[in-house]
């Protein structure tokens, strides 16, 4: 059958995609063949032509050209022509037709390993090996319980790597992320997004951000989790036409000041299905009983119809308990329908903190016994407070009967599901806050517009009326009130000509040495201002950064200042500079003038004072002896230690005292009085919140033994030595060239045969820096974290297992102990289910490979011969050679792989028990917790429960069901060792 004739179905050997050839004429020099699917013509010399014949045995499936699909039983040779004789896919009749090989299917494709090998399509020995590592790599870190966890470049830190877990292992997950600022409320939203997308739980997320953060939310989202993320504007969505702008990418983020106030493009989002919705700045959505916000609105709408919902928020009671219980309403509107019902369980909150007090005191003091006991209504609790109370207890009971209660506690009372909140006060790794007062002599254009102030009421109205101002900004920001007053009130010249904070700050740049500074100032006017008047007067370039500027104006400007080269040593900015930027590459802050609400100083310290930040917190604060700023720093110093540490409860204490202490900046001495009262109420909420909700939150928001398992199963792959060895080969095959630079870091690039799609890599462009090290990674911004998650290895890892690169090879083996001529089969199946991939099925029951090896005779060497020790000494053979063998072979090969599918087939009862047996205690013991939770806390949601039920059902049949595939072949010939 190897003579050419017309009609007979050959394959190129070096163009396999062309796909089914059919030969179309032949001559006494060359044969011309028409791929009729890819629509080619080709004419090779007949001596040399690089075909192979598709000749299919029994038991092949193959295709006829009306689309069916047929079982070779057997098969003739008609005047050089196969003739198949078949059954019917499906049909148990036993009734045969005929198929000439003239009528298969032209577009048939040979990606199945036997297919592929027998029409003598061959692939190289390594890839081979690669395929076969890849399976055995991807089992296992399928399985590792830091997957999703362990690729993005962030720091391991302890609460926001818990909060990341335990969020992103629920169902839809609905929760309120309110760590204080600087405590890294993005990167959680981050870590449990690329976590709920790796694993195929989300697919599609909206992400809304006030629009000064759009351009730190898309880096971020870049840098430290590798997501392709597209930032929506109005420009962008004209340019989709009659198309909806929403459906453009998987992950879209949108300004919420552009999509609050734009009705026609709130409804081409609520068009759209949504996997995950993150609100950041939540505090910010508008909602009473009687007038809901627009922004409120349409977070509500999208929060309906979406069943993940993430909202970030600092300052979860900013507005006060009604604004909080707003934003619990929009995760969970069945739980939070009632805001009378919901400040009565606030007032319960005391007693569960009790409770838990008296539980670790336990056994030594049992004066708070009763209560607690008047809490554990179950019998399973019970059991495990006689166990802490038993004296023939050890320690090691003890304690983990308290930790279990203690959970308990949590778990069933309390918002803390639905409700993650950190405070600094139990988060290590921040630095001491130092204040620095300067304070200045009040300059005479200031000082007669304040003394007039303080004795003529009328003028205040005035002043009022004629700058526009309110009555703070008025009495407070002096440079402001002077600007806005007409030329013949005061003098004409620059207000930064008079102000001695100029010419002091110009001072203190130089006592800073080359130290960074960043500098905030209450409206974008005093920042352009105080930009230009440092220029005139010191010769200083300090770019500025403020609410009028383009995004990408400001993103500019911060990254001037956050660069060593550029040599700028201070950024200007506006209040908006406080907002969501992060700057803690520099640790001294300048307050130019002091912000009226205390939430807006936390704001601004904030930017600086965050986790992760080296330096103790220089906070510059320029005075006016006597003047309103001057007392109103004394109300935030002594009335609540606002400088010293964020406490969140400023907002409640500004919503008592702050019009009194409008009103009284101009008399110090109304001034001490409200200080008085003011610090008095701070020291009284601060002991009532240490013993309510706040304090079961931050038990609940980070429970220490978890987050240690996290942070080892992610050392554990940070650590993976087979990393490095795997990527070597894999980059070779793939083509992709890689330069060492030295200290770890590598630089990638696309070598002139790569592969084409390969994420981060484009043929005839440059390429990037990487290192598996988490620490240098997170030291150089432009270095990508090389993991097992990165997007380049995980497209790698995917397009082997699901393509056919390295699914056949030949390869000669020399070996004294055996004789040549001998022929093996090295065949590796794996497991295959029909799970949709939401399910996770790889925490269970990854593709995982069985290798069988079988000499000619049949005999299993599998247990004998390791794949490692087999690879070493085998040799490659030219492709021409190994087609020719293969074509000598059919018969023994077909019945090799037909031995080995039997040997398989043996071990898969095994994994499938194993796997159910897993999957089994895992689920049903998660399950059995909620339910007993759900009894307790409302805030467990019944459809969670429905969820995890339906899981677990779905997770049993998908394992029961699953069957083996051949994944690849390797043929194997020895021959003689003395050979050459």
């Amino acid at each position: 059958m190897s003579d050419f004739i017309p009609g007979q179905r050959w394959i190129s050997d070096g163009e396999a995609d062309l796909g089914l050839g059919t030969i179309l004429n032949v001559d006494f020099r060359t044969v011309t063949v028409l791929f009729a699917a890819s629509e080619e013509t080709r004419t090779y010399s007949l001596r040399e032509a690089p075909l192979t014949r598709v000749a299919f045995g029994s038991g092949d499936r193959i295709q006829s050209d009306d689309g069916e699909w047929l079982i070779v039983d057997d098969f003739k040779e008609v005047r050089g022509q196969i003739i198949y004789i078949c059954e019917r896919s499906g049909d148990t009749t036993g009734e045969l037709i005929e198929l000439s090989e003239a009528r298969l299917n032209d577009k048939m494709q040979f990606n199945q390993a036997r297919d592929r090998l027998l029409t003598g399509q061959v692939d190289r020995n390594d890839w081979f090996d690669l395929r076969y590592r890849t399976l055995r790599h991807f089992h296992r870190v399928e399985q590792s319980p830091a997957l999703g966890l362990s690729g993005p470049k962030v720091d391991l830190v302890p609460h926001q790597l818990y909060i990341a877990d335990e969020v992103s292992r629920r169902h839809a997950p609905r929760v309120m992320l309110a760590d204080e600022v600087g405590l890294g409320k993005t990167i959680e939203a981050g870590l449990i997004l690329h976590r709920l997308l790796l694993s195929g739980r989300a697919s599609r997320a909206l992400i809304l951000v006030p629009a000064s953060l759009t351009h730190q939310w898309l880096v971020e989202m870049l840098r430290r989790f590798s997501l392709d993320v597209s930032l929506l504007d109005e420009e962008q969505c004209k340019a989709y036409g009659t198309r909806n702008p929403f459906e453009g990418n998987q992950i879209i983020l949108a300004s919420q000041d552009w999509l609050f106030a734009n009705p026609s493009r709130q409804v081409q989002a609520a068009a759209c299905d949504w996997d995950m919705l993150i609100v950041d700045e939540a505090h910010h959505l508008d909602w009473s009983e009687d007038k809901v916000g627009p922004g409120y609105a349409c977070v509500e709408s999208l929060a309906r119809q979406t069943a993940g919902v993430l909202l970030l928020t600092a300052t979860p009671e900013q507005m006060g308990l009604e604004s909080h219980f707003a934003r619990l309403r929009l995760l969970d509107p069945e739980r939070y329908h009632d805001i009378a019902r919901f400040k009565a369980e606030e007032q319960g909150y005391v007693a569960v903190a009790v409770a838990i007090d008296a539980l670790e005191a336990l056994p030594s003091d049992q004066s708070g016994l009763e209560s607690l006991t008047a809490m554990l209504d179950d019998s399973d609790s019970r059991a495990l407070l006689d166990t802490l109370m038993d004296v023939d207890a050890d320690d090691v009971q003890r304690d983990s009967a308290r930790r279990q209660l203690r959970d308990q506690l949590l778990d069933r009372h309390g918002t803390g599901r639905v409700m993650f909140r950190n405070s600094r006060s139990h988060v290590a790794g921040f630095p001491e806050r130092r204040l620095h007062v300067h304070e200045l002599e009040l300059p005479s254009s200031y000082r007669r517009v304040v003394r007039k102030l303080e004795r003529d009421e009328d003028y205040l109205d005035d002043l009022l009326i004629e700058t526009g101002m309110n009555h703070p900004e008025v009495v407070l920001f002096l440079d402001e009130m002077y600007r806005a007053l007409p030329d013949d009130r005061m003098n004409a010249e620059p207000w930064w000509q008079i102000d001695p904070r100029v010419m002091w700050l110009l001072e203190t740049l130089t006592d800073l040495g080359h130290e960074k500074a960043l500098v905030i100032c209450h409206t974008a006017d005093t920042a352009r201002e105080l930009s230009e008047g440092l220029r005139v007067l010191g010769g200083v370039h300090a770019p500025v950064f403020h609410e009028g500027m383009s995004l990408v104006e400001r993103d500019r400007a911060a990254a001037a200042f956050a660069s060593e080269e550029e040599g700028v040593q201070l950024l200007v900015c506006s209040e908006i500079g406080s907002e969501g930027r992060n700057f803690q590459f520099c640790h001294h802050l300048v307050m130019f003038d002091l912000p009226v609400h205390p939430d807006q100083l936390e704001q601004r310290i904030g930017r600086l004072d965050r986790i992760g930040q080296l330096f103790p917190i220089e906070i510059h604060v320029p005075v006016f002896e006597g003047s309103p700023g001057a007392q109103l720093l004394r109300w935030f110093r002594d009335g609540m230690d606002s400088f010293s540490a964020p406490h969140g409860i400023g907002s409640e204490l500004y919503a008592q005292f702050g019009d009194a202490l409008e009103e009284a900046l101009l008399d110090s001495e109304d001034v001490d009085s409200i200080i008085e009262q003011t610090r008095e109420r701070f020291d009284a909420l601060q002991a009532e919140r240490q013993s309510g909700r706040n304090r079961l939150l931050e038990l609940n928001a980070c429970r220490h033994e978890r987050a240690e398992e996290v942070i080892a199963a992610i050392k554990t792959l940070d650590n993976d030595k087979a990393l490095p060895g795997y990527l070597e080969r894999a980059f070779d095959i793939f083509g992709i060239e890689s330069r060492d630079l030295g200290n770890g870091i590598t630089y990638l690039a696309p070598g002139p045969h790569m592969l084409d799609g390969l994420p981060g890599l484009v043929k005839g462009e440059e390429g990037f820096s990487v290192t598996s090290d988490r620490a240098t990674a997170l030291s150089r911004e432009d270095v990508h974290h090389l993991s097992w998650e990165h997007p380049l290895v995980r497209e790698m890892l995917v397009r082997i297992i699901d393509g056919s690169m390295g699914n056949t090879a030949l390869a000669l083996l020399k070996h004294p102990a055996i004789p040549g001529g001998r022929l093996m089969t090295e065949v590796v199946f794996r497991t295959q289910s029909t799970a949709p991939r939401g399910l996770r099925l790889g925490r269970f029951l990854p593709p995982t490979a069985i290798r069988v090896l079988l000499d000619e005779t049949g005999s299993n060497l599998s247990d004998k011969v390791s794949f490692s020790g087999l690879s070493k000494n085998l040799k490659p053979v030219k492709k021409a050679v190994a087609r020719d063998l293969i074509k000598q072979s059919h018969a023994t090969l077909r019945k090799l792989m037909s031995d080995a599918e039997q040997e398989a087939e043996r071990e898969l009862p095994t994994i499938i028990e194993q796997a159910q047996q897993q999957m089994r205690e895992q689920l049903t013991s998660e399950l059995s917790r909620l339910e007993a939770l759900a009894s307790h806390n409302p805030a467990v949601r019944e459809e969670e429960l429905e969820a995890l039920r339906q899981e677990r059902a779905a997770l049993d049949n998908a394992i029961e069901t699953t069957r083996l595939r051949l994944d690849s072949v390797r043929v194997i010939v020895t021959v003689d060792a003395h050979e050459r």
